[in-house]
C-alpha cells in the first residue's frame, strides 16, 4: 500500500522543481497464482466445485510478512486452520522453483519501482530462472501504469512458464481492457496451465483466448529448445564479424556483459546466443538482467553471461576487469579492461562462410510482403507474420549451425570411441596456425568439454546430422591409413576458404567398373557443394516436414474441477478423431497425436490409456518416447490398476519392458568422462600397450599393435618402457609434421594423382640418375632432382621385378646402394642410401608385397596395411637407434614375411570373378563378423539436395547390433553405424524403398528410414528372437511364431504357431508359406494349418546335422536344401517332396550357410578346405545341370551372408576372422 499523502508532497515537490527525481518506491510480493488453480478436493463442496479456481480473497497474499512471521511458507510448505478448513486467507500456496519472493521484485523492477509523472505505455520484459542442474524457467514481467487516485496497490505481473521461452505468448495479450487488467492475467494464468505443451515435431497446438488466437510451438528435436523468438533480431543490432566475436566469447568462457536501455532486448538477444552456439550448451551464470542492486554479481569469478541497463556502463567497466561489454543498442562488443577487444578470431574459413550467408539474409518483413494484399483479419495477418518468421528462424538457425559445424567438423577424427579418448594435441597440431589461439582457448572450455561427451556417446543431434550430410564423397571413403596431405591439398594449400573448409581428402575404394590396377576411383564431388560460399543463398537445410496445428477446446467458463476434467475429455475425443483421421503412412504425425492423448490422459488421471497411447510411440516414432513420465506412471499404477494391467497383453509387455530398461539403465549410468591422450609414465604390458597406442590414434588393428609390441621389445623383457613409447610416439609425429610441409615442385605434381601422398622422404642422396631426393608415395617411388628440380619416377609398386641391397664403388669404398628392378625398364635403378639402405629395403619391399596381395585379392586394404607397416619400421628404427633396430623392424615386415612363407595363390577362376573387396570393420579395433547383407537399389530422379541421395545402397549387419551402411555406387562408407539394439542381427528387408526392417535376437523388428537413416520405430510384438523378413508384411521368430503385418499401420494382422525345433526363415510360394525349421521344412496354408512336412534325408538322419538354409525355384518347381555340416545339396520336387531327386556334392565343403538364386545360378555360401586350410567358399551352381560351375575362394573364414545387386553381383560376407564383403561378377 502507498502512502498517499508521501506520495503527493513528493510529487508536488517534483512539479516545484525541489527536487529532480521522484523517490525510487519499496515493493512486495503480494499475490501468488501457482498452478495446479483446480485439483479434487476443490470439489468437496458445491458451492467450491462452481467457483472460480481463482479470487481476490481465496489467493491474495504478503509473503513477505508471512515469511518473517512463519519460515517455511514461502517455500510450499503447507499451512493449515486450527478447524481444518477456516479462513481461506491462511491457505499457502506453493512458490515454483522456490523463487526467493525478496529478491524477485528486483527483477521485477530492475530500474527500480517509481512513479511517473506522466501515462506511460505498457512495458514487458523477460526474466530466465536457472536451477543447479542448469533446468531453466521462463518468465515474462508486465508493467503498467494507473493513476494515483487512492491508496492503491501498484500491480505488476510475472508469468512463470517451464519449457517455453515464452515472449509471444504474453504480449500477444497487450490489453484494450486495461481496467480488468488484473483478473484478466489472472484467467489467462490459469487457462495457460491448462494447455499441453506439444512433443517435438511438426505439431504446434493452437488455442482461442478471445480475441485472439495464439499457436504454441513445438521443438525442433528433442534436444532442441522450442524457438519462439525473433531469430533475426541480433543481426539487426550486430554486423556479422561483431556476432562472431561475440558467439567467440560464449565459445572461449568469457565474462560477457550484455548492456542497453531497453531491458526486453537483453533477455531476448541472450536466448538468441544461446541458440547460435547450439548443440554446445552454456553451463555458467546466466542471467539476462541483474537489478540495479545486483550488479555486485558482475564480480563473479566464473565465466558467465549476464545483463544490466545500459546507464551502468561507465560504472561496470571501470570496476571490473576481464570483461567483454556488448553494447546491444549501439552494436559494439568492447573489453573492460582496453580499447581494444583481445579474442582470438573464429577459424578463418568457417568466418567467412558465415559472413557470406549472413549477407544472404532477408531480415526484413516488409520488404518481402510488399508484393502481397495486406488482410483486414488481425489472425490471418498474424499468422502470415509467424510463417515468415519461422522460415526465417530455420533458416537462421542452419546459418548459425554450419558455422558451428565448419569450426569442430574434425574433431571426431581425433577421438577415441573405445577408451573415451580426444588427442587434444594432435587436433591443434592439425589446425592452421592462425586459427590455434582459438583453439586453445576453446579446448580447455567446459562447454567443449561437453559437446565432446556428446561425440563419444554418438549422439545423432543436429550437429551430426549436418556433418554427415555435408561430407564429401572422398572423405567418407577415407580408411585408417596414416594421415599426409594429399597433391590435390598441397596443390590448393593458400587457396580460396571453400577449399580449406574440405581440405581432409582420403582414398576412395575403386568403383566396380573401373580396372582392379587403380587403388583410387573417379570420384563424385556431390557433398560438399552444400557449403560452397560462392552464394550467399544457403543450399543445406535440415528435413522439414509440414507444420500441422491441433486446435484445443474452448476452456470451461467456471475453471472448476469436474468442468476441467469434461475439458480433458473433450481433448481426448479431439485427439482420437485426429488419430482416426491421420494417415497411416504418416507416421510421425500420428505419434505426436498419440504422445499429446498420452500426456493429456496423463493429467486426467487415465493412467491405463495413456500407457497405452505411449506404447503406440514404439511403432511410430520411438524419438519422442518419454521415458521418465512412462517410468513414473508405472510407478504410480494402484493395486486395482496392475490387476487391469495384467488383463491388456499391450500395456503388460511395455511395463515390464520398462521396468527392464529402467533397471538395466541404472545399473549401466555411469558419467562416463573424457580423457585428453598421455603419454604413459610406467611401463605397459600387451594389453596396456594396445590401449596406449589406440589412444594415440596411430593405429587401431589390434594385430598390427600386437607386431609393434614385437619389434619394440626386442631382445628383452616383454614390456615397453615409458621413454622408448615416448620416442617413438614423437618420432611418429615429427615424420607427419615433416610430411605437412613437403614442398614438391609443379613437375612432380602434375605427374601424380591428386589422392597420392608423401609418406616418406630420403635425404639427399646419389643415384644412377643423378642427385636427388627419394620419396614414397602409396602408389609408387620417384626422385626428386636437385639443382635444376626434377620429377623422375623410379616404379610403380605393381611393377617391381626385384629388390636387393648391394653397394656401389665411391674412390676406394663401396657405399651400401638399393637396387631395384621393374618391368617397364631394362636397366636397373640404384640409389646409395649409405645407412638408410636396410630400412628402405624393407619398406619398398613391404609395399611391394602389399601391393601385389591387394592386386591378386582385388582389396585395396592390404596396400593400406602394408604402408602403415612400412611407417611403423621407419618409426622403430628412428626410436631404438641401434644395431637391434634392422632386426626390430622387420618384425612389422607382414605382408613380406606372408609372402615368403605361404605364397597366396589366388584361383583363377577366383581371380576373374571377384571384382573388389571391402572392409566394413575399418573403423573397429579388430574384425567383427559380417552377419547380414541387404542390397537396396537406387531411386531414379532423387536428388542429392534432397532428404537421401537415391544411390543404391548395402547393408550391412556385424555383431552387437551394429549396422553400417555403403553407397554402392562408390562402395564408401556412407555411414560409420546405425545402432539397433545391442544383440545380433539375424535378418533385414528392404520395404518401399522406404525403409529397411531388421529382425534380431532381442526378439524386435527395428525400422529405419533409408532416408534419414535414423531408426525411430520397433515392432515388439514377437516374443522370442526374430529369424526371418521374408517378404513385406510377414516375419517369424524361433520359437515358430509367424506375423502378418499391415505394412502402412504396422498392426500384426494375423498371426499363428508351428511345432518345430527353431523357425530359421519363411518363404511364400504359391498361396502357401514354407518355413524352415532345423529338423523339418514345412508347407503351410496362410492360416497356419500344416500341408506338408519335409525331413532331413535318410542318409543324414542319424547325425547330428540340421537344415541351415533352403531355397524355392518357382518357375521349375523345385526345392534346394542344405544342411550346416554336409557338403551336398539336396533338390525335391515340389509336387512330391518325399525325397530329394537330386544330390549334388559340393568340393570340399564342410557345410552350408545360405543359398541365393542368381539367374539361372544358385550361388551357395559355406565353409570348406583350400590349400589345406579352412576357408570360406562360395560354389556357383547350374541350375539345369544340377552340376557346380565354379569354386570360389576369397574369405578366411566361413561365409554366413549373401546376397545379390541386382543380378550384376552377388556380394558374400565371412564370419569374424575375415569379417570383409567380396564383390562378384555374375556372368
Amino acid at each position: 500500500m502507498l502512502d498517499i499523502e508521501n506520495v503527493s508532497t513528493s510529487c508536488q515537490s517534483h512539479q516545484q522543481g525541489k527536487i529532480k527525481e521522484l523517490p525510487l518506491l519499496g515493493a512486495e510480493v503480494l499475490q501468488v497464482h501457482a498452478p495446479p488453480f483446480v485439483t479434487k478436493e476443490s470439489a468437496s463442496s458445491e458451492t467450491q466445485a462452481h467457483a472460480p479456481a481463482f479470487s481476490r480473497v481465496q489467493r491474495r497474499r504478503s509473503f513477505i510478512k508471512k515469511k518473517k512471521e512463519r519460515a517455511g511458507i514461502a517455500n510450499g510448505e503447507t499451512a493449515k486452520g486450527s478447524d481444518g478448513g477456516g479462513d481461506t486467507t491462511t491457505e499457502d500456496i506453493s512458490v515454483p522453483k522456490d523463487l526467493d519472493l525478496i529478491a524477485l521484485p528486483q527483477l521485477c523492477f530492475p530500474g527500480g519501482l517509481q512513479i511517473a509523472s506522466e501515462q506511460r505505455e505498457d512495458s514487458y520484459h523477460y526474466l530466465v530462472f536457472t536451477d543447479v542442474f542448469g533446468n531453466r524457467t521462463h518468465a515474462v514481467v508486465v508493467q503498467y501504469y494507473r493513476p494515483i487516485q487512492a491508496p492503491i496497490d501498484l500491480f505488476m505481473f510475472m508469468f512463470l512458464l517451464n519449457g517455453v521461452p515464452p515472449p509471444s505468448l504474453l504480449t500477444q495479450l497487450k490489453p484494450s481492457w486495461m481496467g480488468d487488467f488484473e483478473e484478466r492475467v489472472k484467467e489467462f494464468s490459469a487457462k495457460l496451465a491448462l494447455v499441453p505443451i506439444p512433443p517435438p515435431g511438426q505439431l504446434h497446438v493452437v488455442f482461442n483466448l478471445r480475441p485472439l488466437q495464439i499457436g504454441l510451438p513445438s521443438r525442433e528435436d528433442k534436444d532442441r529448445p522450442a524457438v519462439d523468438l525473433d531469430l533475426h533480431l541480433p543481426f539487426l543490432c550486430f554486423r556479422p564479424r561483431q556476432l562472431l566475436q561475440i558467439i567467440t566469447s560464449l565459445l572461449t568462457e568469457q565474462r560477457v556483459v550484455l548492456l542497453s536501455c531497453d531491458w526486453a532486448r537483453l533477455t531476448l538477444l541472450a536466448e538468441s546466443l544461446m541458440l547460435f552456439i547450439h548443440p554446445l550448451v552454456w553451463q555458467h551464470p546466466f542471467v539476462p538482467i541483474l537489478s540495479r542492486q545486483m550488479l555486485d554479481f558482475l564480480m563473479a569469478p566464473t565465466a558467465y553471461l549476464m545483463g544490466c541497463h545500459l546507464h551502468h556502463y561507465e560504472e561496470v567497466a571501470a570496476e571490473t576487469d576481464d570483461l567483454i561489454l556488448v553494447n546491444i543498442d549501439d552494436g559494439t562488443v568492447s573489453s573492460s579492461w582496453s580499447d581494444g577487444i583481445d579474442l582470438p578470431d573464429v577459424p578463418m574459413a568457417a568466418a567467412e562462410c558465415f559472413i557470406t550467408r549472413v549477407e544472404g539474409l532477408q531480415v526484413h518483413y516488409d520488404l518481402e510482403v510488399c508484393h502481397l494484399g495486406a488482410s483486414t483479419e488481425v489472425n490471418e495477418r498474424r499468422a502470415q507474420r509467424k510463417q515468415w518468421q519461422r522460415k526465417l528462424n530455420t533458416h537462421i538457425q542452419n546459418i548459425t549451425l554450419e558455422l558451428i559445424v565448419n569450426i569442430f567438423r574434425e574433431v571426431h577424427d581425433h577421438l577415441n570411441y573405445e577408451h573415451r579418448v580426444f588427442n587434444s594435441e594432435e587436433f591443434l597440431r592439425s589446425r592452421e596456425p592462425a586459427d590455434q589461439p582459438f583453439y586453445k582457448k576453446v579446448l580447455d572450455t567446459h562447454i567443449f568439454h561437453s559437446f565432446l561427451k556428446d561425440r563419444l556417446n554418438r549422439k545423432m543431434d543436429a550437429f551430426t546430422c549436418m556433418e554427415l550430410s555435408t561430407r564429401t564423397e572422398d572423405y567418407r571413403s577415407m580408411t585408417e591409413s596414416p594421415r599426409r596431405p594429399t597433391m590435390q591439398e598441397l596443390a590448393r594449400k593458400y587457396t580460396s576458404p571453400e577449399s580449406r573448409l574440405s581440405k581432409r581428402l582420403g582414398a576412395s575404394l575403386p568403383n566396380l567398373g573401373e580396372s582392379g590396377g587403380s587403388l583410387v576411383g573417379p570420384l563424385r564431388q556431390t557433398s560438399f557443394k552444400n557449403i560452397q560460399v560462392d552464394s550467399g543463398r544457403f543450399r543445406w537445410t535440415s528435413p522439414q516436414r509440414p507444420v500441422r496445428f491441433f486446435k484445443l477446446p474452448e476452456f470451461p467458463p467456471p475453471l472448476a474441477y469436474h468442468y476441467v476434467q469434461n475439458y480433458y475429455q473433450e481433448m481426448i475425443t479431439l485427439l482420437g478423431k485426429a488419430i482416426s483421421g491421420a494417415a497411416s503412412e504418416d507416421s510421425s504425425l500420428l505419434a505426436r497425436y498419440h504422445y499429446l492423448r498420452g500426456f493429456v490422459n496423463t493429467v486426467a488421471g487415465k493412467r491405463l490409456d495413456a500407457l497405452e497411447d505411449f506404447q503406440n510411440l514404439y511403432k511410430t516414432d520411438t524419438d519422442i518416447f518419454p521415458g521418465e513420465l512412462v517410468n513414473a506412471l508405472v510407478d504410480s499404477l494402484q493395486e486395482g490398476e496392475q490387476a487391469l494391467a495384467d488383463r491388456r497383453p499391450e500395456i503388460k509387455r511395455l511395463i515390464s519392458r520398462v521396468k527392464r530398461d529402467h533397471e538395466r539403465e541404472r545399473a549401466r549410468h555411469v558419467d562416463q568422462g573424457v580423457k585428453r591422450f598421455q603419454l604413459p609414465k610406467k611401463h605397459m604390458q600387451l594389453e596396456d600397450f594396445v590401449r596406449r597406442v589406440q589412444e594415440s590414434g596411430i593405429v587401431k588393428d589390434q594385430g598390427t599393435i600386437h607386431r609393434l609390441f614385437e619389434a619394440l621389445t626386442v631382445g628383452q623383457q616383454k614390456q615397453v618402457d615409458p621413454e622408448i613409447f615416448r620416442v617413438f610416439y614423437t618420432f611418429w609425429k615429427e615424420t607427419e609434421a615433416e610430411a605437412q610441409e613437403v614442398a614438391l615442385p609443379a613437375s612432380a605434381l602434375e605427374h601424380l594423382e591428386a589422392n597420392e601422398c608423401v609418406f616418406k622422404l630420403s635425404s639427399s642422396v646419389k643415384t644412377s640418375h643423378g642427385v636427388g631426393k627419394i620419396a614414397m608415395t602409396q602408389r609408387r617411388l620417384f626422385l626428386l632432382t636437385e639443382g635444376r628440380p626434377g620429377y623422375m619416377e623410379v616404379t610403380k609398386f605393381r611393377d617391381i621385378e626385384e629388390v636387393k641391397i648391394s653397394s656401389a664403388p665411391f674412390l676406394l669404398l663401396r657405399i651400401p646402394s638399393l637396387k631395384i628392378k621393374t618391368t617397364l625398364r631394362k636397366e636397373t635403378f640404384e640409389v646409395n642410401l649409405k645407412s638408410e639402405v636396410d630400412l628402405w629395403h624393407l619398406m619398398v619391399k613391404e609395399m611391394w608385397a602389399g601391393r601385389k596381395m591387394a592386386d591378386d585379392h582385388k582389396d585395396p586394404q592390404y596396400m593400406q596395411q602394408a604402408l602403415t607397416n612400412a611407417l611403423l619400421m621407419d618409426a622403430v628404427v628412428g626410436c631404438l637407434q641401434s644395431q637391434k633396430a634392422i632386426f626390430a623392424a622387420t618384425k612389422l615386415a607382414h605382408f613380406d614375411r606372408m609372402k615368403l612363407e605361404v605364397p597366396l595363390m589366388v584361383p583363377k577362376t577366383t581371380s576373374e570373378t571377384l571384382k573388389h573387396k571391402i572392409n566394413p570393420s575399418l573403423d573397429l579395433t579388430s574384425p567383427q563378423a559380417v552377419d547380414v547383407l541387404l542390397y537396396t537399389p537406387g531411386q531414379l530422379g532423387v536428388s542429392s539436395d534432397s532428404e537421401g541421395d537415391g544411390n543404391p545402397k548395402l547393408w550391412c549387419a556385424l555383431s552387437d547390433g551394429k549396422v553400417v551402411v555403403f553407397d554402392a555406387a562408390s562402395w564408401s562408407m556412407q555411414q560409420n553405424q546405425v545402432q539397433v539394439g545391442t544383440s545380433r542381427v539375424n535378418c533385414m528387408l528392404g520395404v518401399d524403398r522406404q525403409q529397411v526392417w531388421i529382425g534380431t535376437q532381442d526378439s524386435v523388428i527395428y525400422i529405419i528410414s533409408t532416408r534419414s537413416m535414423s531408426c525411430n520405430k520397433q515392432l515388439r510384438d514377437h516374443r522370442s528372437e526374430v529369424t526371418g523378413l521374408p517378404k513385406v508384411a510377414y516375419s517369424c521368430s524361433a520359437e515358430g511364431t509367424v506375423m502378418v503385418w499391415d505394412v502402412s499401420t504396422l498392426q500384426v494382422r494375423k498371426q499363428f504357431r508351428v511345432s518345430c525345433d527353431r523357425l530359421q526363415s519363411v518363404q511364400l510360394c504359391n498361396g502357401t508359406l514354407w518355413c524352415c525349421a532345423r529338423d523339418c521344412i514345412m508347407e503351410v496354408w496362410k492360416n497356419g494349418m500344416l500341408h506338408r512336412k519335409i525331413c532331413l534325408p535318410e542318409q543324414l538322419c542319424g547325425s547330428p546335422t540340421a537344415f541351415s538354409s533352403f531355397l524355392l525355384y518357382h518357375e521349375r518347381e523345385q526345392l534346394w536344401t542344405a544342411c550346416i555340416d554336409v557338403g551336398e545339396l539336396c533338390v525335391w520336387h515340389l509336387r512330391e517332396p518325399t525325397k530329394p531327386f537330386q544330390r549334388i556334392q559340393l568340393p570340399d565343403c564342410a557345410g552350408v550357410t545360405c543359398l541365393i538364386k542368381v539367374k539361372n545360378q544358385i550361388w551357395v555360401g559355406g565353409r570348406g578346405w583350400s590349400s589345406g586350410k579352412s576357408r570360406g567358399k562360395i560354389y556357383v551352381v547350374d541350375a539345369q545341370r544340377h552340376t557346380v560351375e565354379k569354386e570360389l575362394v576369397a574369405h578366411t573364414d566361413c561365409v554366413q551372408a549373401l546376397c545379390s545387386a541386382e543380378d550384376r553381383y552377388v556380394l558374400s560376407g565371412a564370419a569374424r576372422e575375415d569379417g570383409k564383403i567380396a564383390i562378384w561378377k555374375v556372368e
